[in-house]
């Protein structure tokens, strides 16, 4: 049996979701659980691999965020076991079902990893604000309310990691040693 398969796949349950509806549901929580899996995954990389100034730094918060990850991708597996469904959360299951590009192995630097991060976090906030509208959609405000919750962490990490990004192009800007006094418009030098 193929992934695809057991992504949708239930078990006689009593909760009072119909069953198509909890099929589609588990279906979207599955691909969540996937896209969770490989972004603990890139984190960790991450984590492992940070070169540079800001590497204590860095390498604590991606540690810390790794951890977060992990309670998630409990959270949404629960989920679709209490749904009737069946979890796919095996490495190979999340990379073959995974919405997040491959993370670059050819990075070092503590800015680099911030950025591939980034560019990790963004589609996976994307893709948890829609499974809100999707499962409210189909009936599960339970469900609704649980990617409410991981998306307002995900958002805050995204805010964090933009924010060293933010700094940098600041320094960039300004020159090593100068720092922001105040806020630039967007657009506006």
């Amino acid at each position: 049996m193929n992934t695809n398969d057991l992504s949708s796949r239930l078990y006689p349950s009593r909760i009072d979701i119909p069953a198509d509806a909890r099929s589609k549901i588990v279906t979207i929580l599955n691909q969540t659980l996937a896209a969770t899996l490989d972004l603990k995954t890139q984190v960790k990389q991450a984590h492992w691999n940070v070169k540079g100034t800001d590497f204590y730094q860095l390498h604590e918060m991606f540690d810390e965020i790794a951890s977060e990850l992990e309670e998630y991708i409990d959270l949404f597996a629960e989920r679709i076991t209490a749904l009737g469904g069946y979890a796919c959360g095996t490495a190979r299951m999340a990379a073959a079902n995974s919405i997040l590009p491959e993370y670059p192995t050819d990075i070092v630097d503590s800015m680099e990893h911030v950025t591939a991060l980034a560019e990790r976090f963004a589609p996976y906030a994307k893709h948890l604000r829609e499974a809100i509208n999707s499962t409210d959609d189909l009936g599960d405000a339970d469900t609704a309310d649980i990617y409410t919750e991981v998306s307002r962490t995900i958002d805050k990490r995204l805010w964090f990691l933009e924010a060293h990004l933010q700094a940098a192009a600041i320094k960039s800007e300004n020159g090593a040693t100068a720092t922001a006094k105040t806020p630039q418009k967007a657009g506006v030098k």
